[in-house]
């Protein structure tokens, strides 16, 4: 069977770390290097619930989008990541996270969530880059409809296609054809997308200002929640592990879900 540093390995050459961006920690961030992986639960976040679910598998490995710490000084049992980290090891879990490096690679994240909402790619948000060895790769993704639709109608498409809870949006009165998008956290890309000529950009976390700024641009902004518009790379996760590593079975975790609600 192979081992947590074969599956770490894998993904470090298949989503190189070069193109994760300056404040990230990705890879193996709790790691038992020698464990054999006979099952491995996939998630987008490494909570409590998901830990629980691995431990009820018996699983030797989550794999997940999101990292659990950025600049961690300290491990007990008495802070929220700590406790998480030593109930991982004391069952032989490991963690291993590809996070903004799956957000730029081609095949990541922001090409799940273009096959999501129906958009035919041209190009990115940012970029592209190349790696060293001249693999590219870039932040965001912008493209074309196969028909234009209204607004009302596509905010309906992405709600269902993304199984989010609720959106907030802005309508700028104009149908949907040219589409910027970005998952997780995209509010930097509005005037971007403006200048590529998108009418339309679907990402997360979008703050007050932003808004201000589509509403005085002219663009139609979706705000689709960071879980939704992310998660779907899990599936894509999970089909990558997979392809390298046939013999180990692949859960994707039930635990993992969206945690903002609307009233």
């Amino acid at each position: 069977m192979p081992k947590v540093k074969d599956v770490s390995a894998y993904f470090t050459a298949l989503v190189p770390p070069e193109m994760k961006m300056d404040f990230d920690n990705i890879g193996l961030l709790v790691g038992l290097n020698s464990e054999e992986v006979t099952k491995a639960v996939i998630a987008l976040d490494i909570t409590d619930e998901v830990i629980d679910e691995a431990i009820k598998h018996d699983a030797q490995l989550i794999l997940s989008h999101h990292p659990m710490f950025f600049e961690l000084k300290q491990i007990s049992d008495d802070g929220l990541v700590g406790r998480k980290l030593i109930k991982m090891l004391q069952n032989g879990i490991s963690g291993l996270c590809q996070h903004t490096n799956l957000d730029c690679v081609r095949g990541g994240v922001n090409d799940a969530l273009a096959a999501k909402l129906g958009v035919r790619l041209e190009g990115y948000l940012d970029g592209p880059h190349q790696t060293a060895e001249g693999k590219e790769y870039g932040m965001g993704r912008f493209g074309f409809l196969p028909t234009q639709v209204d607004f009302e109608d596509y905010l309906c498409d992405v709600k269902f296609v993304l199984g989010s809870a609720g959106l907030r949006y802005h309508s700028a009165d104009r149908p949907v054809s040219k589409v910027a998008l970005c998952g997780g956290s995209g509010g930097d890309f509005v005037e971007k997308a403006v200048k590529l000529g998108c009418d339309t950009l679907v990402t997360a976390d979008i703050k007050h200002h932003q808004f201000l700024a589509a509403k005085e641009l002219g663009l139609n902004l979706i705000d689709a929640d960071h879980f939704c518009t992310e998660n779907v790379v899990v599936p894509v996760l999970a089909e990558m592990l997979k392809r390298g590593f046939p013999e180990i079975e692949v859960i994707i975790s039930k635990a993992s879900v969206q945690t903002a609600k609307f009233y």
